[in-house]
């Protein structure tokens, strides 16, 4: 039986948050320390999403 090759990579789903813009990772910190500043619920999504990115990042 012969091998097939497959590019995983087209399968595999993104782990990055789709709803934050690419930002440098010092862009991504600034805006991460605007949004803590004066806490806002409101701003619980994208906290977490720029967490996440920065995480990413560290990865």
């Amino acid at each position: 039986m012969p091998d097939i090759q497959a590019d995983r990579s087209l399968m595999a789903p993104s782990i990055l948050p789709a709803d934050v813009p690419e930002l440098s990772d010092d862009e991504c910190i600034a805006r991460l320390a605007r949004a803590v500043e004066t806490p806002d619920s409101a701003r619980l999504d994208e906290v977490a999403a720029l967490i996440g990115r920065l995480a990413v990042a560290i990865e």
